[in-house]
């Protein structure tokens, strides 16, 4: 069964259209050991919501792992994890951070829980409410 995601980028850095005109890009450059456990847990097939941080602090799309478990290309150590993604969809309506701490069904979601973790797990039940807001 295909788990739940939510990868967070800066999008002056690297934004949902930077995503969109690649086609495919290397999620990479993370060193907090709770968001590699969770890069080293995806797999193929496994939908992530795109989130603009710092600039924005939205979802505005969705993406799919489309390769698992390599290894980090900007790590000579060779011990953090790295996955490739492709766009889906751009959601129809974004979903701000504002709206997100507001919804009590998202309480316990890792976004708001552990703030700063750059790649978070999302429950099956906080994807669809997050979907229901974006106007899926």
């Amino acid at each position: 069964m295909p788990r739940y995601w939510l990868l967070k980028s800066e999008p002056f850095k690297y934004g949902w259209d930077n995503l969109v005109a690649e086609g495919e890009g290397t999620w990479d450059g993370v060193r907090n050991y709770r968001a590699r456990n969770n890069l080293a847990a995806m797999e193929v097939g496994d939908q992530a919501f795109f989130y603009h941080s710092r600039e924005g602090l939205e979802i505005v799309g969705i993406c799919q792992v489309s390769h698992a478990g390599i290894t980090d290309p900007t790590d000579p150590t060779g011990k953090w994890a790295a996955v490739k993604v492709k766009p889906l969809k751009r959601l129809p309506r974004s979903v701000t951070l504002a709206q997100i701490k507001a919804e009590p069904r998202l309480a316990e979601c890792e976004l708001i829980r552990l703030g700063r973790l750059s790649v978070a797990e999302l429950t099956p039940d906080e994807w669809a409410v997050i979907c229901q807001m974006a106007g899926l």
